[in-house]
């Protein structure tokens, strides 16, 4: 996981050379989502059926895939895939938060505690947060930080809601972004133009290993983490994310 999302940064930043930030969101959840149903079929794993599934699927799926991949998305416009990184890793933070005050349903340990501080600590000392955030934009500041908010809520409502379904990790991420892709299919249609460039080898790659691997397999492993280990265990991959992104921002972006 912390390979595949901290590559997705990259992904991202290739992405938006192809399509506009909704389209990068829409790309994503639809290629991962129908990767995860063929998988699915293929493996004859059993889909979730009732309506209440499906809607939880779906909630789950607004915070963890089409909030937070369109408000990364937007921020990369303007913003490296360095900073968006870091700044996603407050995301442990705001899943603890969650679970304190808006969940309560999780026991947070005190090795739990401690480590979610250490790894703060380190996100603000990697972001030089005494220094504020230079020339970039206050508004994409603002997408990243509530796109961590997002997984930081979405998170431990996997864990309350989806997880007790005991479904296969592979069919529940295949809803969940699949779902998202239909919600955020009219906002990539009427906000502007489907592409924004030539499709390339490079950025049409890298927009379909985001969706197959960021917003598919990755998701899938997630759910797994999830019911194993917690969803304030689960959300710690996001404070590796800053070394992956970091190596790519500088080898292959000049970042």
């Amino acid at each position: 996981m912390a390979l595949i999302w901290g590559s997705s940064f990259l992904f991202t930043e290739l992405s938006l050379q192809l399509t506009t930030f909704f389209g990068v969101a829409f790309w994503r959840t639809f290629l991962g989502g129908t990767a995860m149903i063929l998988l699915g079929l293929s493996l004859r794993q059993a889909f979730p059926k009732t309506a209440r599934q499906i809607y939880h699927l779906w909630i789950a799926g607004l915070f963890m895939s089409a909030i937070p991949f369109s408000l990364f998305s937007f921020a990369q416009q303007s913003t490296t895939s360095i900073l968006a990184a870091i700044i996603g890793a407050a995301t442990p933070m705001f899943t603890l938060l969650s679970i304190l005050v808006i969940y309560k349903t999780e026991k947070i340990t005190a090795n739990i505690l401690i480590g979610l501080s250490i790894g703060f600590v380190g996100v603000a000392i990697t972001l030089g947060a005494w220094q504020g955030f230079g020339d970039n934009d206050p508004l994409a500041i603002l997408a990243l930080i509530f796109a961590a908010l997002s997984y930081g809520i979405g998170t431990p409502y996997i864990r309350k809601h989806v997880t007790p379904m005991q479904l296969p990790g592979v069919t529940t991420a295949a809803v969940q972004v699949s779902t998202s892709a239909l919600t955020l299919l009219p906002l990539y249609v009427l906000t502007g133009p489907l592409f924004v460039a030539e499709p390339r080898l490079e950025t049409v790659g890298a927009l379909i290993a985001l969706g197959v691997l960021g917003s598919g397999f990755a998701y899938r492993l997630f759910h797994g983490v999830i019911a194993k280990a917690g969803s304030a265990t689960a959300a710690l991959v996001t404070y590796t994310n800053p070394v992956i992104a970091s190596i790519w921002g500088v080898l292959l972006l000049s970042e």
